[in-house]
């Protein structure tokens, strides 16, 4: 194969690769969208806060649909983040930390809130 040939396949493969990443963080961004009603009502009802990581984690018992929400929620957001920190050449743990930053100070009173060194608190 020559050099042009083997070029040209790579980046085939690197934009096709590309193409299907970014229509499937969109397709993640739409199922996150479709599945905040219900993550705001778990969080009304305090069964569920935001962490230090910037994941869904559980603060009481669960429902097995419900448990399943947050995996769901929080692969999601991994994916999200994993892209994120691709772009900004930094890590996922460093976009879902800055990501529980934002969500803490936007969040609406009432909503269970992680700090840095892990504790718990009512916003």
């Amino acid at each position: 194969m020559s050099l042009l040939r083997f070029s040209l396949l790579i980046t085939l493969l690197f934009s096709s690769t590309l193409s299907a990443l970014a229509a499937n963080l969109g397709q993640i961004k739409a199922t996150i969208k479709e599945r905040q009603p219900v993550i705001e009502t778990l969080w009304a009802e305090g069964k569920i806060g935001e962490n230090n990581q910037g994941l869904v984690e559980a603060r009481g018992a669960l429902s097995g649909q419900q448990q399943e929400l947050v995996r769901a929620e929080n692969a999601d957001r991994k994916t999200v983040y994993q892209a994120i920190a691709r772009s900004t050449q930094s890590t996922p743990k460093q976009v879902g930390v800055q990501r529980a930053v934002q969500i803490s100070e936007r969040a609406a009173k009432g909503l269970w809130l992680q700090n840095a060194v892990g504790k718990w608190y009512l916003k």
